[in-house]
């Protein structure tokens, strides 16, 4: 089964027929305002070349983790008014419903003229969307689906969600003629790069706070890669794991045995870990917190002694990783190398996005996988066009390099 594609749906004729895309609209928030918009823009191609073939668009999507209800704090609101600023210069109008399938959202759509989009209310408002009953997703499925007769199609653009098994990603795609977005196309042709085809040398940079988060991915790059960079929080269980004490860094001691088996076998399978040298290490975990540098192996022995915190690689560390980087012919980078959101501890991020921009410029193919890793390069002041690619799905990015069968590209049969 090949997965049809927005060029066959609009090939077949879309104008005056109600299409309904899943969209991704997770944006970061600060209270209603949008600290990276990133997903919207992502967002737009796709429904401006549907509103413009003439289609009546209905957007749905979600935003956080509410529990199953409304809930002020988690509607879509804030992206949806982000995307009618962004499609406001392209003639297309944009309106939100007050609800995902109730009467605002039927009115509304039945409303819809040609090439006008209408966002619906955020999908987990419905606690069906997420539910492990077949029957309850199905049912909010054909409800969405109802939204489009009489004779709708399906458009999966929300490569963010193709990783869950939920009634807008799933199922929906068995209820409508089901469509592949160019998003998510373009992220599957990547990632397939990544997975099976990566141009040698092949350096992945991992970070975040977790290093449970990255063991599956870790575990099946090991013999792809080349080199596995290793900084962020998860930094410290591999210190721990080759006995160095770190002092109040985060620590997953459960995972230590794990990342020791790793280590060990890595080097047999023609991967090589390289972990930091060096590490920014401060007072407590605060934005204007006392700091220095101290070399990896004598953490402690800074002058908050047993109570000092890693929050950022070192400068030694971080001049080596973007070195590293420059030289590759394939980067896959997911996870900060500190906190990057507080500036004294921003400089290791920064040097491995500016590695990764070096390496583009030079040739190689770079990936950014999502999350906080795009919101990283965005507030630092990189643009998206200084990388090959920059993934609006961190967590289906992993589990797709994991080798995970994820339910939204098998519904639609890519």
């Amino acid at each position: 089964m090949t997965a049809r594609t927005l060029d066959d749906l609009l090939a077949d004729g879309v104008r005056g027929r109600r299409v309904l895309v899943r969209s991704d609209l997770n944006v970061p928030l600060d209270g209603s305002t949008i600290t990276d918009d990133g997903r919207v823009r992502a967002s737009l191609p796709v429904i401006r070349k549907l509103a413009e073939a003439g289609a009546r668009v209905l957007v749905m999507a979600h935003l956080g983790r509410p529990k199953g209800a409304p809930d002020p704090k988690y509607s879509i609101k804030p992206a949806a008014d982000r995307l009618a600023e962004l499609a406001k210069p392209a003639g297309i109008t944009v309106t939100l419903a007050a609800d995902t399938v109730g009467e605002s959202a039927r009115s509304l759509a039945a409303a819809l003229e040609d090439g006008q989009v209408l966002v619906l209310e955020n999908v987990r408002f419905d606690s069906r969307e997420t539910s492990k009953d077949d029957g309850e997703r199905g049912a909010f499925a054909r409800e969405l689906a109802a939204l489009t007769e009489p004779d709708g199609a399906y458009v999966d653009d929300a490569f963010g969600a193709v990783h869950r098994r939920h009634a807008s990603v799933y199922d929906i795609a068995r209820v409508l003629p089901a469509y592949q977005g160019e998003l998510v196309r373009a992220e599957v042709e990547v990632l397939k790069r990544l997975a099976e085809g990566a141009e040698r040398p092949y350096v992945v940079v991992l970070g975040g706070s977790k290093v449970s988060d990255k063991l599956a991915v870790i575990d099946n790059l090991i013999g792809k890669a080349d080199k596995l960079l290793v900084g962020g929080g998860m930094l410290f269980t591999f210190l721990a794991a080759q006995g160095r004490t770190v002092g109040s860094s985060l620590l997953e001691q459960d995972q230590i045995a794990t990342v020791q088996d790793y280590l060990e076998c890595a080097s047999a399978a023609g991967t090589e870990f390289v972990l930091p040298t060096d590490v920014v290490v401060a007072a407590k975990f605060a934005a204007d917190a006392e700091h220095e540098v101290a070399a990896a192996d004598a953490i402690e022995e800074t002058e908050f002694g047993p109570a000092g915190v890693g929050l950022d690689i070192g400068p030694d560390t971080a001049a080596s990783f973007a070195k590293e980087i420059a030289g590759a012919r394939t980067v896959f980078w997911n996870g900060p190398m500190g906190v990057f959101e507080f500036p004294a501890f921003a400089a290791g991020t920064k040097a491995v996005a500016q590695g990764l921009v070096d390496a583009t410029e030079a040739g190689a193919l770079t990936v950014v996988g999502g999350g906080d890793s795009a919101a990283a390069v965005r507030t630092l002041g990189f643009e998206d066009s200084q990388f090959g690619h920059i993934s609006t799905g961190g967590g289906a990015s992993l589990e797709y390099l994991e080798g995970k069968e994820l339910p939204g590209l098998t519904a639609l049969g890519a």
